[in-house]
């Protein structure tokens, strides 16, 4: 018998993912994927944040697998931290370091502080050697406390439309194997 693949929820971070980030690839591809949209993405409120995410997850049929990209990391950890065994995954791209006022904007303050409780799913972090948002080692500390698979993805900036990545085979490969994960 096959199981039926989780809902997939794709939470962009700061500014959005524009049509050429491969959140936006895959959401293209696959219909059925659904964004977590934000009322605004160039100011984020953190609380207005939280909630988008928490009604999204809440519509949910099942338990989603969420896959996420930069600040939306610290959100979904946040989100993880308040609500324990509720997720199929979590795809973690590029966390940006909230707690580091050299490597985010002053956007992401509200996002403070980087939330660091174990996730509860199974989760994969994807960090570049030189992403300007977070320093690799941080980034390997921050799958560290959530107990996530971390994954060396190489020196693709901030792993985003920059990148030049396309569809990103590699972080789809990683997906499938999340949806593929009992909970």
């Amino acid at each position: 018998m096959t199981r039926a693949r989780p809902p997939v929820l794709i939470v962009p971070g700061l500014g959005n993912s524009g049509p050429e980030h491969w959140q936006s690839h895959w959401q293209r591809k696959h219909p059925d994927f659904t964004r977590v949209e934000q009322a605004d993405w160039d100011t984020p409120v953190f609380a207005d944040w939280l909630a988008r995410v928490d009604a999204a997850i809440a519509a949910c049929p099942s338990p989603p697998l969420l896959v996420t990209h930069s600040l939306s990391c610290s959100l979904v950890a946040r989100w993880v931290e308040r609500h324990e065994g509720l997720l199929h995954g979590a795809l973690l791209v590029a966390p940006a370091d909230v707690d580091s006022e050299s490597h985010t904007p002053p956007e992401t303050r509200g996002f403070r502080p980087m939330p660091l409780a174990r996730f509860t799913c199974p989760a994969i972090v994807v960090a570049s050697t030189n992403d300007p948002y977070v320093d690799f080692a941080r980034a390997q500390f921050f799958a560290s406390r959530w107990h996530a698979r971390f994954v060396d993805a190489g020196p693709l900036g901030h792993i985003n439309s920059a990148s030049g990545l396309g569809d990103w085979p590699f972080g789809y490969a990683l997906l499938e194997e999340l949806m593929a994960a009992a909970n």
